[in-house]
């Protein structure tokens, strides 16, 4: 792993991305990383756009805000269009598979099927975020799988611990078909 990896998730208020950054800093804490974790919502917080950032990086953080994102993950156009501009040339995008990516962009670029997975596969689209962060750690490696896992079922509520994990293993199992 590069010394910092800079990480941005985007959407819009309500997909969860906001939790889905603080699980991503935890399970690098607990692979004994440093993180930071920071978020912003738009002015209408369901439905309004939303984005967290994660540093992850095995030395000291002295600047906790995410500059050009070595990862970018976005489940919206909107997101896209906003941020698409600050990705690092050498970094990696991560599109839900519904969104029309620009041609002119000169990066590693995943269309995946997050939010269909969601409500498809597991149920309940409220878990595209835990998909996305399996898709995340499958593709990136950034953190481990085990501690994804352990960051994912310390957080999600009571009785949502089985949907979550299966949530969470249909991510992993999307990125193995994205790479």
């Amino acid at each position: 792993m590069q010394d910092r990896v800079e990480i941005r998730l985007s959407g819009s208020g309500g997909q969860g991305l906001i939790l889905a950054g603080i699980i991503l800093a935890e399970a690098a804490i607990l692979d004994g990383k440093n993180s930071v974790q920071t978020q912003s919502y738009g002015p209408e917080a369901r439905g309004g756009a939303s984005k967290a950032e994660v540093i992850i990086s095995q030395n000291y953080i002295d600047y906790p805000k995410v500059v050009s994102p070595d990862v970018f993950l976005a489940l919206t156009s909107e997101a896209v269009n906003k941020y698409i501009k600050d990705l690092k040339k050498s970094g990696i995008l991560i599109t839900d598979s519904s969104i029309e990516v620009p041609k002119n962009i000169n990066t590693k670029c995943y269309q995946v099927p997050i939010i269909e997975t969601a409500r498809e596969k597991i149920g309940r689209e409220i878990v595209a975020n835990i998909v996305a962060l399996g898709v995340i750690t499958g593709i990136t490696e950034i953190v481990s799988k085990e501690s994804v896992e352990k960051a994912v079922l310390d957080r999600v509520p009571k009785g949502t611990v089985e949907l979550n994990r299966k949530a969470l293993y249909a991510g992993f199992e999307l990125a193995q078909k994205s790479l």
